[in-house]
């Protein structure tokens, strides 16, 4: 039996203070986002094309329209504002810097609030930057980790390290690969230790020095090195961030193509921070 004020799992309900805390996280990130120049965009919640974005498609909502062609619920929007700015909008507009404030869901009830931006063309410190101000902006100091996907399939592809090995991060068997730098690899942590690569193999340390590049650029204190990490990723080929505190991820992002175009982008994931600043209060 369902009684009449039970609402699914994975759905969200704010109100009071916790309703007061999202407007206010919306509404500086909106003042904030439009002071850096990006435009707002309110995706449609029904796309035909997010089906393209996922290699599964268990997340998606499924259903058809009128005509019965295959709709799906937004689960994802940075697909989405790309497709819509580069392809429909392109010809009315010449910005390049979106932002949206708008929520995902995903099977069977999961509902997700999210602020995104994306920057077509753009670059990785620009939106990493921006992610920090915003962050600033709403006294949230989490910590920032940098990886280079493309680490990951290079060890994979060229050097016998599992993906399962790496998505598991086993270290134990990762170390257990006969490559003479390898444990340094491994041990890397620190901005500091990528002033020296030149016990890499090039392709390795070529990857490397793009991450040593963009902490040039950075200007942020809690920044943690992961050349190991490795996830499934949509979109995203090579260097990627996320920013958390203790569990909880608040946002990520990085450079990625769509359909031929490059871009940079985040998303920050509104629920988890509303959770913090109710936490702190």
């Amino acid at each position: 039996m369902i009684f009449e004020h039970e609402i699914p799992s994975g759905s969200r309900l704010y109100f009071g203070k916790s309703a007061k805390v999202k407007r206010e996280i919306e509404n500086i990130a909106g003042e904030t986002l439009e002071g850096l120049g990006f435009e707002e965009i309110i995706t449609p919640l029904f796309s035909y094309h997010q089906h393209e974005s996922f290699k599964d498609l268990k997340p998606l909502i499924r259903l058809n329209d009128e005509a019965n062609h295959k709709v799906t619920l937004r689960a994802d929007s940075t697909a989405d504002v790309v497709r819509i700015a580069t392809k429909r909008l392109g010809r009315s507009t010449e910005s390049k810097k979106w932002f949206y404030i708008q929520p995902i869901v995903t099977f069977p009830t999961q509902e997700q609030y999210q602020i995104g931006a994306e920057v077509i063309d753009g670059e990785f410190d620009e939106v990493i930057n921006t992610t920090i101000k915003l962050l600033d902006k709403l006294d949230l100091s989490p910590i920032l980790q940098l990886a280079n996907i493309r680490i990951p399939h290079l060890l994979n592809e060229h050097y016998g390290v599992s993906l399962e090995w790496l998505s598991a991060t086993n270290i134990e068997k990762i170390l257990q690969i006969d490559l003479p730098w390898i444990e340094k690899l491994v041990r890397i942590h620190k901005v500091s230790d990528l002033d020296d690569l030149s016990s890499f193999p090039d392709d390795i340390a070529q990857e490397l020095e793009k991450i040593r590049e963009a902490t040039s650029r950075i200007e942020y204190k809690q920044i943690v090195i992961s050349p190991l990490y490795y996830a499934k990723m949509r979109y995203y080929k090579s260097l990627t961030f996320k920013m958390f505190e203790g569990n909880a991820l608040l946002a990520k992002g990085g450079i990625y193509s769509i359909d031929g175009t490059g871009a940079a982008g985040f998303a920050l994931y509104t629920d988890e921070c509303i959770a913090q600043k109710m936490n702190k209060k």
